[in-house]
């Protein structure tokens, strides 16, 4: 039996390969770099913070994460007026912003004529553009005189038994702010569902279709079925961003450190409250104090999206699960 003659290396192959060995080295390292810096700039921006909360975080413990009270001249500080806050405010963009968004994504992916979609697309990209504090002065200006005349007053004639809608409107409140923010997050959670709706397979549509399905059907159960993980991711993202808005959000939420049941009562955030105050803070406690709010901010952050990740791992898609 004839052996299978191997092609001779060349007598420098050692050295012809060198070159090729340190260039992987050398890009492997420069990547480790950028990686680690990622996890070093998280580890300096929290140590910042605990180092300067160190004095509040001794002096009022737990309780400043449960305390109802701001009191800048007793010096009687807690947050959980602010967390609230920043929660509300963020559920009620969520609420909004999410369905629309999903929608219009729908909608610019499988229905939209071609001549229509790009236009539209550059539309929504060019809304994610425009800075918060415009955002905020139309929604002081504009869209919150509007609210207060037309839907509070409307809501609190006729829902007023409701607690949500009980109390008188408010020139500026929480609804306000969290409408301010859906409107903000929108093209984010949209331009993000598009893409992520664009990659789902043609062979989805084609076989729902095959199957006799209407085009509500497949977009239903072939589309959005299918993709409903990457739309949770969406909605992530679009928390994310809605958690730590600021400069909008200070403008219309009404800055009042209380907790009302009523979303037309003014509040405060954790982001706004630093904004608002750190500049005029006067005392050593008072700045540790708005440190450690902006700990508590980042802690709700992190404790929100871990919870979002761990519902989007729990969501099977028929693509999710490799044999």
């Amino acid at each position: 039996m004839s052996k299978a003659i191997s092609p001779a290396l060349p007598a420098n192959a050692a050295e012809l390969a060198e070159p090729n060995r340190l260039g992987n080295r050398l890009f492997e390292g420069i990547t480790l770099v950028s990686a680690s810096m990622i996890g070093m700039l998280f580890l300096l921006v929290a140590w910042v913070l605990i180092y300067g909360a160190h004095l509040a975080m001794g002096r009022y413990g737990w309780a400043f994460l449960t305390n109802m009270h701001w009191n800048p001249v007793t010096e009687n500080y807690g947050a959980l007026p602010f967390i609230y806050g920043t929660v509300v405010t963020s559920a009620i963009a969520l609420l909004i912003a999410v369905p629309l968004s999903i929608g219009t994504a729908s909608y610019l992916t499988d229905l939209a004529p071609l001549w229509l979609r790009q236009p539209l697309t550059s539309i929504i990209e060019m809304l994610a553009a425009v800075p918060s504090v415009i955002w905020g002065l139309w929604g002081l200006f504009v869209l919150t005189p509007w609210l207060n005349e037309y839907p509070y007053a409307w809501l609190n004639k006729h829902f007023g038994t409701i607690p949500l809608f009980s109390s008188p409107v408010s020139s500026s409140c929480i609804m306000s702010a969290g409408i301010i923010v859906a409107i903000m997050i929108l093209p984010i959670v949209t331009s993000v569902s598009r893409e992520i709706l664009r990659s789902v397979p043609d062979l989805q549509r084609e076989a729902a279709y095959g199957l006799g399905a209407t085009r509500w059907e497949v977009t239903r159960i072939a589309v959005l079925s299918y993709a409903r993980r990457g739309l949770m991711g969406a909605a992530v993202l679009g928390l994310g961003r809605a958690l730590g808005e600021t400069m909008a959000v200070t403008m219309v939420v009404g800055n009042s450190p209380k907790i009302a049941a009523s979303l037309l009562q003014p509040g405060w955030t954790l982001a706004s409250v630093i904004a608002n105050q750190f500049g005029e803070a006067s005392t050593d406690i008072q700045r540790s104090v708005l440190f450690e709010v902006g700990l508590v901010l980042v802690g709700v952050t992190i404790l929100v999206n871990i919870g979002a990740l761990i519902l989007i791992r729990s969501i099977e898609t028929p693509g999710s699960r490799r044999a």
